[in-house]
């Protein structure tokens, strides 16, 4: 057995990551020394796996034909591929600069990119981690356009200047070749025409080329020749687009930008298409983006949600010069990307297999579920599925590229997310997928004011008031219980069964503290012995529960709002299809004129059938089987005679302050009667106020902050109200004398306590339903510095005890056919007199992890697991080789601690907090698993489990799959013989070195890959690697037929010499012997 001296730490920790781990092992527990912990540091690595969603702030767009493949760029520099539903890569230029324009090299496994920084590079996609092969940084021009014609190397680069340069894509080196601006226009012309903003090649002639200036001037250059064939005006912009003739446009892409504020697209094809922006008049009422789709005599126009970024067509053939048939057109808008179908009659659109609708209301909380039930996801499945829209094209999704990866991960995973207008929706992120499973509207239950004359007085937040604020799900038994922004619970069972309620079950609860000014005593991470003190579940601020919708608008005599909520509930009956449906909805109210505060923690147990939610006036549980209010108090109740804090009595108010939870904590100097600002207005804030996080807010509109705090103040010193945190429902020896565990519920509170509270719970099904639940108070356990965060249980051999549920049911099946399973304990062995703890409990707080042992409340661990700054997240996690716990530190650090020593195991630093959208939203989950909102748009999700990171490669998809391209379309015999056809061009020969010469360096700089030169060696032979060498080949083979040609022509010179030259010795020596004969 191995014994751990929690005085050592792993090498390489940071500073910040924490103090020395304090072992206080306590003179009778020596025994827990001996526990052999089996996580150790090597099980860790942290890695980014994948991104979800839509791009945030698209800007560009390109497609392979051949490949089947989309390629979205960013105006922060990110790149999205996109192949088949599931097959999905997220890229990152290191300049962050915006994507431009995106070309690819069409069936050659390589992208080209234009950056706003002037730069173009060259990415590798025959990886299943695309990396940049070349770089090339224009330094006097500014990149404008580019455009690189199919099976070519030559890519034209357009400036602002109004120049043109020609790249080669295989070395990335500048052509001596330049287009000047001052020879494509008139030589009478005394303005500079602007920045090029379109090239194209003639699909018919490739010697021609196709250039738009922004001031309208669209030339038609002749490479060869090197001067221009014609030149249009603005005024001619129109003529030249009904009659593509006059520069030989039979076919093809042309997309003129002309005026300095005003963009035209147009798809000109043989077969009479025409497709552009736009369509509706400027003095349209209303008038929102679309899309005119014009066919022969019928024109469409298509209305868009969002404003159009780009579009572009999709062809059979990737050859410009063959016959165009587009089958779909794909528009690229702010929020969105939508695919219509042109073959199909009304121009239905492709339903979206990506998971792209994560931001159709903005995402307000997150919670992640790793290694749940296996049955689950298909439930979800069966009943999302009747959710579906209708009306889609019947055809596959046409962006059908790439290949799934071929490893998986052997548990199911399930993401859950709360979003502003109310909605929550169920995530399928099995095997680094997502889909969506199943879409819960919770507004459904309130009555909507159809105007804002009609919104009511008493609504506590400007916009969105029915925002998601708090989720808590039960897997096993599939209970769902959120908490609103308007200060609302709802309880929701699932079931597979369609009913009608005709009254929504509403509980109404008053809570008002009147102690809340605190004067914490110094020691505040001292250890405080717990004292039973037996309570009664009455409460002075208890409210009798309603089973029918409230009518009680009561207004005390002054005219202050009392006993009413802040919604107003539905009265009319609410149909619920199969899934989860209203179980109990419970709203605080106003009390004397001041608004209810904001719900800041939430717990739900299906076995105990309880719900917990507490505040900064207090903890509320009620039980929502029998609908009824079991304990309403405050947290200085909670504490008895032992309460360690000084408390003021509270000062009367009369006006409404702004509450915590998703308010507006930028603006002191606010009047108190503004009401709070939602979580999607420009002012976001941290819910996790209620843990006394510090923030500052520096900008309200990029949510940027900055931390004004120092390492010696600490949470209880800023704030004097105690807010309930965080609750655990377990069974436990919560008291001294106990020795069998019984169902308990722990409260954690923003001042570093931690409290129980026993529950007597009846047995049997019968007796629960008609007998009270019984409450008692334990009084606090710990204490630790800062605010609770996370609680679990270990058992004695520090295994994790799994929380105490109830399997799923029908709640609407008959009472004979209802098949009711026992409700699930985990078992705790019996305490023996040697050793009488038998569980311990785990409580990780701001600073802090403490484990203590219960019964007899002695701490046996503790860490600091931060001083200079604080904890945002904490997590009891599961792997395969153990249970520790998981942080995410304000500073961007990830750290893991092992259980029950709390031994640093990992300490990475990340990701920096910039803004609070990533400390709302991240969570940790089972088996080394964790998500957060990397945008307002996308989830980023990311592992630190070092099985996970060594199997990513096989469980990535890959983009680049082994295609051939197409043949070319046959010229014909007749356009042979007279010249008609596509017409070639040796660019070699005409941008070639030889022939332009060499470009002033001065001009661009070439970049290397970050693989060097060996990874572009070995990375160019899928890129364009293959096109170069045969080349290569055909320029060996000829030069080599040259050669034997240049041999055979001198041989058959020197035979023809050396034939003349023998013939010659034959003449002379005939002489000779003729006259030799004759003398």
């Amino acid at each position: 057995m191995k014994k751990f001296n929690i005085r050592k730490v792993l090498d390489g920790l940071t500073a910040a990551s924490s103090s020395s781990s304090a072992a206080s092992a306590q003179s009778g527990n020596r025994e827990n020394d001996m526990i052999q912990e089996t996580l150790q540091s090597e099980h860790f690595q942290l890695c980014k796996t994948v991104r979800h969603g839509f791009p945030y702030q698209p800007s560009s767009m390109a497609f392979d034909p051949v490949q089947k493949i989309l390629a979205i760029g960013t105006q922060s520099g990110a790149l999205r591929l996109f192949g088949r539903a599931g097959v999905e890569c997220y890229c990152q230029h290191e300049s962050g600069s915006a994507v431009i324009q995106l070309e690819f090299l069409v069936n050659e496994g390589a992208l080209v990119s234009a950056l706003a920084d002037d730069s173009i590079h060259l990415w590798n996609l025959r990886q299943k981690l695309p990396a940049i092969l070349h770089s090339l940084k224009f330094n006097r021009e500014r990149i404008t356009f580019c455009h690189l014609p199919f099976q070519s190397k030559w890519l034209y680069v357009g400036t602002e200047r109004g120049n043109i340069h020609i790249v080669n894509v295989e070395s990335f080196t500048l052509s001596g070749y330049v287009i000047m601006w001052n020879k494509a226009i008139e030589l009478s012309s005394k303005t500079h025409p602007g920045p090029v903003v379109h090239i194209s090649d003639n699909p018919m002639d490739e010697g021609k080329l196709l250039i738009g200036f922004e001031c309208g001037i669209v030339v038609l250059w002749d490479l060869k020749s090197k001067k221009a064939d014609y030149r249009y005006n603005y005024d001619e912009v129109r003529l030249l687009l009904l009659d593509m003739a006059l520069i030989c446009f039979t076919s093809g892409l042309a997309s003129l930008h002309h005026g300095k504020n005003e963009i035209c697209s147009f798809v000109l094809l043989r077969d009479p298409f025409m497709i552009l922006c736009g369509g509706l008049s400027y003095d349209t009422v209303g008038r929102r983006a679309c899309l005119t789709v014009m066919h022969g005599k019928s024109t469409a126009v298509l209305e868009m949600d969002y404003p159009i970024v780009d579009f572009l067509t999709l062809c059979e053939t990737p050859y410009p010069n063959d016959f165009q048939e587009p089958y779909a057109v794909v528009v690229l808008l702010e929020k969105d990307l939508v695919v219509i179908d042109l073959a199909q009659i009304g121009y239905p659109i492709f339903e979206n297999p990506y998971p792209l609708s994560i931001h159709e209301s903005p995402v307000t909380c997150c919670e992640y579920f790793a290694d749940c039930p296996a049955e689950v996801i298909p439930a979800l499945y069966s009943v999302g599925s009747r959710q579906k829209r209708q009306g889609f094209s019947k055809k596959e999704w046409p962006i059908s590229g790439g290949n799934w990866g071929q490893g998986t991960l052997s548990f199911s995973e399930i993401i859950i997310t709360g979003h502003a207008d109310g909605s929550i929706k169920f995530w399928d992120a099995s095997a680094l997928m997502l889909q969506v499973l199943y879409k819960l509207k919770t507004a459904k239950v309130f009555e909507k004011p159809r105007g804002k004359e009609e919104k009511s007085s008493t609504e506590i937040v400007d916009e969105d008031p029915f925002a998601i604020q708090i989720l808590s799900w039960c897997p096993e038994s599939r209970v769902l219980c959120v908490a609103g922004v308007s200060a609302h619970v709802i309880v929701y069972r699932f079931s597979k069964q369609e009913v009608t309620t005709e009254v929504v079950q509403l509980l109404e609860v008053r809570m008002q503290c009147e102690l809340n000014e605190v004067e914490s005593p110094e020691c505040g991470g001292e250890q405080v012995s717990a004292v039973s003190t037996p309570g009664t579940s009455s409460s002075p601020q208890t409210s009798l529960p309603q089973s029918h919708p409230s009518t009680s608008s009561n207004n005390s005599s002054d005219g202050l709002r009392d006993n009413v909520p802040c919604l107003k509930v539905r009265s009319s009956p609410l149909k619920q299809s199969p899934g989860y449906q209203v179980e109990l909805l419970i709203q605080l109210v106003w009390v004397s004129g001041e608004p209810p505060q904001q719900i800041t923690s939430l717990a739900v147990n299906s076995a105990y059938g309880l719900v917990a939610f507490g505040n900064g006036n207090g903890l509320a549980v009620v039980d929502y089987l029998q609908k009824t209010l079991l304990l309403n108090m405050s947290t200085a109740e909670l504490y008895g005679s032992t309460d360690p804090h000084h408390r003021q009595p509270r000062s009367p108010r009369k006006t409404r302050q702004p509450s915590a939870g998703l308010c507006d904590g930028n603006d002191a100097s606010a009047a108190p009667e503004e009401k709070c600002k939602s979580p999607t207005s420009g002012k976001d804030s941290l819910f996790f106020f209620l843990l006394s996080f510090s923030f500052k807010f520096t900008d309200a509109r990029d949510n940027s902050f900055s931390r004004s705090r120092s390492s010696s103040v600490t949470s209880i010193d800023r704030e004097s109200r105690e807010v309930i945190s965080s609750f655990y429902f377990c069974d436990s020896l919560s008291k001294k004398s106990e020795t069998v565990a019984v169902p308990s519920l722990w409260v954690g509170t923003s001042l570093g306590s931690m409290l129980a509270i026993a529950l007597t719970v009846p047995s049997t099904p019968e007796q629960r339903m008609q007998q009270p639940v019984g409450v008692s108070f334990c009084g606090p356990v710990v204490r630790l510095k800062g605010g609770i965060l996370r609680m679990a249980q270990l058992d004695a051999s520090g295994t994790l005890l799994p929380h105490v549920y109830e399997s799923w049911y029908e709640p609407n099946a008959p009472e004979e056919e209802r098949e009711r399973p026992r409700r699930r304990r985990p078992t705790t062995p019996p305490s023996s007199q040697e050793n009488p703890d038998c569980q311990y409990a785990v409580v990780c707080s701001e600073k802090q992890a403490k484990v203590v042992a219960m019964p007899s409340q002695n701490c046996v661990y503790e860490h600091n697991i931060t001083e200079t700054s604080f904890v945002l997240r904490a997590d009891v996690v599961t792997m395969t080789a153990g249970v520790g716990i998981a942080c995410f530190c304000a500073n961007g650090h990830i750290m893991t601690l092992s259980l029950p020593s709390l031994r640093p195991l990992l300490d990475v630093n990340y990701l920096p907090l910039t803004d609070m959208r990533i400390a709302r939203t991240f969570c940790f989950s089972n088996q080394g698993q964790a998500l957060y909102l990397t945008s307002p748009t996308e989830i980023q999700r990311i592992t630190y489990n070092q099985e996970t990171c060594d199997n990513l490669q096989e469980m990535l998809g890959e983009l680049f799959t082994p295609v051939d391209t197409p043949e070319a379309p046959n010229r014909g015999f007749f356009k042979g013989l007279f010249g008609g056809g596509a017409q070639s061009l040796d660019r070699e020969d005409l941008f070639g070195e030889e022939t332009a010469g060499k470009a002033s360096r001065s001009l661009a700089q070439h970049i290397p890959g970050p693989g060097g030169m060996e990874g572009m060696k070995g990375a160019a032979s899928g890129v364009v690697g293959e096109l170069a060498r045969a080349r290569i080949a055909l320029d060996e083979r000829g030069q080599k037929l040259g050669e034997l040609e240049e041999r055979t022509a001198a041989m058959m010179s020197s035979a023809d010499s050396f034939s003349k030259h023998a013939h010659d010795v034959r003449q002379s020596l005939a002489i000779h012997h003729d006259s030799c004969f004759v003398k």
